[in-house]
């Protein structure tokens, strides 16, 4: 299955490519799948008003779904509250009822992810193609499950659910269930659904695609956000070019303006060089309706997966070459496209390393080899972040 998760600076017109996307999709056979959270601007767009159950069929081979945060977050918290219900009893907690929910801050982003964990487990699609946050908020969202799992795994170790066998007894002497088996219980549900979202995301046929207009700045600040979804691991499959006036008017005013945008083109080209750089035309006009949706989007950028990568497991980019034998070192390789050196950070702690980019940030578990090395250098060098590790003479096996 193909998932393309489009994003991009504020304004750009994100929902709207993406949704010319799905409908490209759709026009070449696939069965295809919009996923938003938004709520007006969609139906605008498709000219159609959107359920928020189920998917709403809107064009042969075409569905969108409006996902619902709020109803998200109240089914959620009322399954949470009946598990609790013995230790909120005990506390003489005062139960919260369906009507006096309110959905908390973050409720949109754990929605999202949870309907494209969904989606893409269910079979029913060739292509998900999904309208997400603005691109800084994309980056953050696509990398809360890995964070997420990893404060369970240190604040709740599953190798220390000791004596398990024992807590049934303990459970019934005390008379009252244990809170800490509970506890366990519930970070087992969050580590599973997390786990299932990290593998959507993984997925050889998950890919993002930028959406930007033709600014001045609009190369700058997408090379910021392609290092940060690279030091995420994240593909970027394609820059969508939005709202591009026609060359060659006879208006002076639109004649500068058209220039100024053919500019910006050809720095957004050379700026990604590796990856196919999409013009989208300017209507002169908001598309409303699949009518004016057809055709945005073509060739290439509306592809269902043929051209996509091989099926099986992504390969983690983040690579060592072992250069022992020569300078006696192991070197980490990780690729940061558009990484520069001054907004560069980097951090052991423990077995750990913390990388920034920018205001971009994830900490790795260092492999096991180079857990017994100390960090002796870093450089960037061709778009990617080269770290050196120097074996530690006190713990690196020594031959005899």
């Amino acid at each position: 299955m193909r998932t393309v998760l489009v994003t991009g600076p504020g304004g750009a017109g994100r929902t709207t490519l993406a949704a010319a996307t799905a409908l490209a999709g759709a026009r070449r056979g696939a069965r295809a799948l919009l996923l938003t959270t938004q709520s007006s601007a969609p139906e605008a767009v498709l000219g159609t008003p959107l359920g928020a159950g189920a998917p709403t069929p809107i064009a042969p081979g075409l569905h969108a779904l409006r996902i619902d945060p709020g109803d998200r977050f109240r089914q959620e918290f009322l399954a949470f509250q009946e598990r609790a219900g013995a230790a909120l009893d005990l506390l003489g907690a005062s139960p919260l009822d369906e009507d006096e929910l309110t959905e908390l801050p973050g409720s949109e982003d754990f929605a999202l992810l949870h309907a494209l964990r969904a989606e893409h487990a269910s079979g029913d699609w060739d292509m998900v193609v999904v309208d997400m946050p603005p691109a800084a908020e994309t980056i953050r969202l696509l990398a809360l499950p890995a964070q997420v799992r990893r404060y369970l795994r240190r604040l709740l170790p599953p190798e220390r659910q000791a004596a398990r066998a024992l807590r049934p007894v303990l459970a019934q002497l005390a008379g009252v269930p244990m809170p800490a088996q509970k506890l366990y219980d519930a970070a087992g549900r969050w580590e599973s659904e997390l786990a299932a979202v990290q593998r959507a995301i993984d997925d050889p046929g998950t890919s993002v695609r930028l959406v930007t207009d033709a600014g001045p700045v609009a190369a700058a600040t997408l090379r910021t956000l392609r290092a940060g979804l690279a030091l995420h691991g994240r593909r970027t499959d394609g820059v969508v070019v939005n709202r591009l006036l026609p060359t060659g008017s006879a208006d002076p005013f639109l004649a500068a303006l058209s220039g100024s945008q053919q500019t910006a083109l050809k720095a957004l080209r050379e700026e990604f060089p590796d990856i196919p750089v999409h013009e989208v035309a300017h209507l002169g006009r908001d598309p409303q309706g699949v009518d004016e949706l057809d055709g945005l989007i073509d060739g290439p950028a509306a592809g269902t997966g043929a051209e996509g990568p091989d099926d099986g497991p992504r390969p983690d980019p983040w690579t060592v070459e072992d250069r022992l034998a020569t300078d006696g070192i192991l070197v980490w390789r990780v690729p940061l496209p558009g990484a520069e050196r001054k907004g560069l950070g980097l951090v052991r702690r423990g077995d750990e390393i913390v990388v920034s980019v920018g205001r971009f940030r994830r900490i790795r578990t260092l492999p096991s080899a180079l857990r017994r090395c100390t960090v002796s250098g870093a450089g960037l060098r061709d778009g990617s972040l080269e770290i050196r590790f120097t074996p530690d003479p006190d713990l690196w096996p020594k031959n005899d």
